[in-house]
């Protein structure tokens, strides 16, 4: 393991060597340390949060509940217009999922803990991590850090809603009805409710933090917006695959609302490439003053 771990932290370390030529190079070890303390204050804050978050273990429950008693309305109005396949589902029970285990009040708290934990301390994970790499920046590079911070958060959160709102819903109404369809009685367990929604939750919130990622590879000129042009269709393909991946149907409505948001975010990152590359080659062509 450390065959292939020394290479990859010399890597990241040489990065943090950028400095002026008057600073004197640490040595790997001392490198080592501040990783070390990187990781010791960002696990820190996350159970702090996760502390704070499993105070409101039931209010958390409630939350990550609420897409379930939306569609247990929809399937007792559907049950009442005699809609549905098996008149012997009610919706009233798939709001509560059984309980399998008497573990599952404690392990299923640990878990809403750790993923509103994790939300909470975002803002302050992207600091640690960003200041573990500031001595390589210059200062034009380090004004970036804080609204970049800033426009992650909102990115994530605006991910992890949209999700949450609208696909979350929409998939587990599927799958509720699929199962019906095959003759199935569908009572999913609390457990692996919380699992899927909030891993699901998780991984749009993520894939919203594309265009920070894409303008600190620019920033640091490591992408260019010609890049990004030349891979659209390329992208277009991973989009379109990690869709049908995350969305349980194939037709166009499910895949349009989970490909779509991500398809203009990868557009909006190439405008973004390249109004960064026209700014910085502008400041480039400015004369510069002497004396």
């Amino acid at each position: 393991m450390s065959f292939f771990l020394r290479p990859l932290l010399g890597k990241i370390f040489k990065l943090r060597e950028r400095q002026s030529e008057d600073e004197a190079v640490k040595p790997f070890l001392e490198h080592l340390e501040d990783l070390r303390w990187t990781l010791v204050k960002m696990a820190a804050t996350l159970a702090a949060t996760m502390l704070l978050s499993f105070g409101f273990r039931a209010q958390l429950m409630d939350v990550v509940k609420s897409p379930l008693r939306v569609i247990s309305k929809e399937i007792t109005r559907s049950i009442q217009n005699g809609g549905a396949e098996k008149a012997d589902i009610k919706g009233e029970k798939f709001v509560n999922p059984i309980s399998l285990h008497p573990t599952d009040s404690m392990s299923i708290s640990l878990s809403l803990a750790f993923y509103a934990g994790f939300a909470l301390s975002f803002p302050l994970q992207l600091y640690f991590l960003a200041g573990f790499v500031l001595p390589a920046l210059t200062g034009r590079e380090r004004a970036f850090v804080l609204p970049a911070i800033g426009v992650s958060f909102g990115l994530f959160l605006a991910g992890a809603f949209f999700c949450f709102r609208f696909v979350l819903p929409l998939t587990l109404r599927w799958l509720y009805y699929d199962s019906v369809h095959l003759g199935l009685d569908p009572e999913w367990t609390i457990s692996d409710y919380i699992s899927f929604a909030t891993q699901f939750v998780l991984i749009f919130g993520l894939s919203f933090e594309l265009p920070v990622v894409v303008i600190a590879l620019v920033q640091f000129g490591l992408l260019k917006a010609s890049t990004l042009r030349s891979t659209r269709a390329y992208a277009v393909v991973l989009i379109l695959g990690f869709a049908a991946f995350v969305a349980p149907s194939p037709d166009p409505m499910t895949m349009g609302i989970v490909a779509g948001p991500m398809y203009l975010l990868y557009e909006a990152c190439i405008w973004i490439a390249y109004g960064m590359e026209r700014h910085a080659s502008r400041r480039a062509m400015r004369p510069t003053r002497t004396g």
